[in-house]
Parts: structure tokens; sequence; C-alpha cells
């Protein structure tokens, strides 16, 4: 009977990433999708600053970011009229290596993702359907079926289920769904165009009723095109084309357009899963949370739910922590997945409201109050903190201890540039590693050589007191480069208690 560590079922991003990221770490992956073969429309678009961080420990950062957009800037209009811009190019400048907005098309994205498992030996099993499975006393039991429509059983220790919104391990597992569906009819196009709003820059046109957003894609003249689809339209929205809803774009935004590559029309729903784990079974990405596609948050939660599980799965399989470790799973992404369709919900409904007020505001206070924030290198921060995921953290968690500096135990470990490096390059391995700004002690280094614990002590700068780390203390990382410790001392003892609590044998080896 086939048999492997962890069976993915789903092959989109957060299923493909999660495989990735286990091969990396030595794990036996099996992944299974029900469709013939990749998604060939662009589907989501934004890849945020954090997931390209974390991607570093894949090599695929720079090819993303050489591969896809940088937007320059967001435009808004009311109206058909321009009233502010927001340049974006640099406006995480001194926080993140990568200090834009990038765009880089699902389906290229997903392309890139198959090449990179494919090197590893793992090739997605096509047209292969889970139909059922149980835990049993070692592992999972999944009943699946073939393509040539024969059935297999085959068994695994742990089961992933990456299977979008319609989820079968979700409905398996019977975990409630809770949410809701907003009433708003929409429509995407990805198309060939020329006009004003077709300068490589995101354009956004308020109206009364109405929304309108060009994205920029890669290549001359290529962007996605969002609106909202209103009045008796509405009512039969699967049998609409793109003539039937272009006209805003066009006599508003003054968009030429040359061709149609993929138009459909959709409803947005907002549902966090009651649980993201029950047993060896585990719920990730629209699996376990769905949401608006305000502020391109949706892949790259799902990207985030693979990379925090991954690791944790890996030291639970080579015996490095007990189970009691993948606790901390639900833990860390349900809180976030809550808090971020909370966040959307509020984005989203200011954006699609109907009536007076809601008019009022998107065509009268909003055209005042942008330009105005636009202005203030703070408001600027602030949106892509909170767009780009940098601020994600797990403070008062179980894995997350002490503080040191500005830094908590369960922050994202602030990036530091001094003209020559960046404390960031360590991260490169997805492994346990303890970094000092400053000196150390001799028991830290004694024991952290004796634990084979990678030790890395950067020389005190002006840069490091600008990130916010302390000084002379230490802060104990996670394989998915959060802070496990941020502590000011240099105690290994501090480290020693902590892997002893959490069933973490101290004894440690870089992929």
């Amino acid at each position: 009977m086939n048999r492997s560590d962890v069976l993915i079922i789903g092959a989109g991003p957060t299923g493909l990433v999660l495989a990735l990221w286990l091969s990396k770490l030595g794990v036996r992956v099996r992944i299974l999708d029900k469709t013939s073969a990749p998604g060939t429309t662009s589907r989501a678009l934004a890849v945020q600053a954090r997931t390209l961080e974390l991607y570093r420990q894949l090599d695929l950062a720079d090819t993303v970011v050489r591969n896809g957009h940088k937007v320059a800037a967001a435009n808004f209009w009311v109206k058909g009229k321009p009233v502010a811009q927001l340049p974006l190019t640099r406006i995480g400048e001194g926080l993140t290596p990568y200090s834009f907005i990038e765009i880089f098309p699902q389906d290229q994205h997903e392309r890139l993702l198959l090449e990179r498992l494919e090197d590893y030996g793992v090739v997605v099993e096509r047209n292969t359907e889970l139909e059922s499975f149980e835990e049993t006393a070692d592992g999972l039991t999944a009943h699946l079926r073939l393509p040539d429509g024969q059935q297999e059983v085959c068994q695994a220790c742990f089961l992933a289920g990456c299977d979008g919104a319609r989820s079968v391990v979700r409905k398996t597992l019977d975990t409630g769904f809770p949410g809701g569906t907003y009433q708003q009819i929409f429509y995407v196009a990805d198309v060939q165009a020329s006009g004003p709003a077709l300068n490589g820059e995101l354009h956004l046109d308020l109206d009364e009723a109405d929304f309108l957003a060009v994205f920029p894609l890669a290549g001359e003249g290529r962007a996605r095109l969002i609106g909202t689809v209103r009045d008796e339209r509405a009512d039969h929205a699967e049998t609409l084309q793109f003539a039937d809803v272009s006209s805003r774009a066009i006599e508003h935004l003054k968009v030429h357009i040359d061709e149609v590559n993929w138009f459909s029309t959709y409803r947005v729903h907002h549902r966090v899963a009651e649980h993201f784990r029950s047993g060896r079974a585990f719920l990730l990405g629209d699996a376990a949370h769905v949401h608006s596609p305000a502020g391109g948050q949706g892949m790259n939660t799902g990207i985030g739910d693979a990379i925090n599980l991954a690791w944790k799965l890996a030291a639970v399989l080579d015996g490095s922590a007990t189970a009691q470790l993948l606790d901390s799973y639900e833990t860390e992404r349900i809180a976030f997945a809550r808090r971020l369709v909370s966040t959307t919900d509020k984005v989203f409904t200011f954006v699609t409201a109907e009536g007076r007020i809601a008019d009022l505001l998107r065509t009268r206070l909003a055209p005042f109050l942008i330009p105005k924030m636009a202005t203030f290198e703070a408001s600027r921060e602030f949106l892509f903190r909170t767009v780009s995921q940098v601020t994600l953290n797990y403070r008062g968690m179980p894995l997350s201890q002490g503080s040191a500096g500005h830094v908590h135990g369960g922050d994202r470990l602030p990036w530091a540039h001094d003209g020559e490096g960046d404390n960031y390059e360590p991260l490169r391995q997805p492994c346990w590693q303890v970094h000092v700004y400053g000196d150390t002690s001799d028991e830290m280094i004694a024991w952290c050589n004796e634990h084979h614990l990678p030790l890395h002590v950067f020389d005190w700068r002006p840069a490091f007191e600008t990130a916010g780390v302390g000084r002379n203390g230490f802060y104990l990382l996670r394989p998915d480069t959060y802070v496990a410790i941020a502590d000011n001392s240099a105690d290994p003892k501090v480290i020693e208690r902590y892997f002893r609590d959490h069933g973490i044998r101290p004894y440690f080896n870089c992929p």
C-alpha cells in the first residue's frame, strides 16, 4: 500500500508551497489535484512583501520579482476624474528588502512552484480525487479515485486539506464554516488594452454606486479589470459578457479594449472554519478561510498557512519535536484569519456599500482625505505594513516568549540593512537559529555549538537600533523566521527551558 509522510489534497499555491517546503526539509509528500492541468488564468495577483521574505528560503523571491511587475503608484479617480496619486515604488523602504507592491499572476506563480517541486522529484497527480479518509492508530487511510475511475487506498502520517472553499477534507471533518456571502456581483476581466489607465499603475475609480479597479500586469497594455455589476444585469450575471459591463471602464477611464483574454462574474464570500485541525488532518488556504479580495491577502495568507505548518510537521516526523507542537498551527493561524476577515470585511463594505451616506463618503469625503493622507509618510507606512503582512505576529501565543528592544516573542524579526548586507541572509536556511546584535556570553557560544544550533552574532551598528532590536540580548528564531524568544540576557538556559517546555529536542541540523 502506498504510504507517504504527508498527503496533500489540492495543488494551488497553498498546496504547492506546503509540498515544496516539506520536500526541502526531507519529508516524503504526495500531492493530488482533481483538475487535469494547472490553471491558465491569472486569478490572484499580489505577492506581498512578507511572502517574498519567506520565499528567500526557497530561492524563489528573486525569480518572482524578476518576472513580475512592480506597481509604481495607485491612482484614485471619482466619476472619471483623477483626484490623488499614492506613490508605491518605495512605500516600504527601510522595513523590508521588498519595499514595493509586486504583481505576479497566479498561473505564472503555480508554474514556478511546479517546476521547483519537480526538482525534488515530486509531481502533482492530476485527475485524482480524495473520496474519504479515516484516522488510524498510526496515521490516516485515504480512499482516492484515480484518473481511470479505479479506486486506491493509501496511507499517510498526516493529511493537509488545501482543496479550496468547497473542501472535501473540511466536509469530511464535519468542521463548520461560518460566515456569509456579500450581496454584490462582481466581474473580472484580463484584457489587452490602451489608454491613460494602462500605464503600469493601479487605478481605482469610485462612483455613487460602483467601483472599478485596473490592475497592471507584466507586459505592455496588459491589465485586469474588476468592477461591480449593478441593476437588472445582476439578476442574470452568469450569462453576461464583457461587453455588457465594460461601458464604465471605457467612458470613465478611457480604456480602449483590444482583446479580452478572460472574463468571469462571481460573488465574494467571507468565512473562517471553526477549526483548522482535527487529529492528523489540517485545513489550509481557502479550505480554512475565504474573504474579500481587498488588499490582495488571500493567496498570501494560504502560503503563510503552509509555511507555518510545514516546519512543525517536519519536526514531528523526524522525531525532533512531540506532537504537541502541532497544536500551535491552529492557535496561530486561526487568530490571524479571523482578524483578516474582519478587516477586509470593513474595507470591502465601505467600497461597495449602497445608499446616500455611502455615496457621499466615497465621492466627497474620500477625494478630500486620500490626497492629504498620501502626503504623510506615516500614513503610507501604515498602509504598507498592513497590506504587506510584515506586522503579522503571534504575540501572546504558546510558542512566543519575552521581549528585547522593541521586539516581542511572536514578532517577525525586523529587517536591518547597513549598506553592506542584511540580517536576513542567515534566514535563507529554514532552521532554528539564534541572533545576537552586539556581544554575547561564552556560555551562549558553547551551548549553541554543543547543540548544533546556528548562532549569528552581528557587530552592533546604528541600523540595528533603528530597526528596534535590543543590544546584547538574543533572539531565538523559528524555522519560519518568527521570533520564538526575545530576551535581554545572554543565558542559554532560557533556550534550554523553552525547548524542554515545548517538547522540542535541542539538537539541530540545517537542511
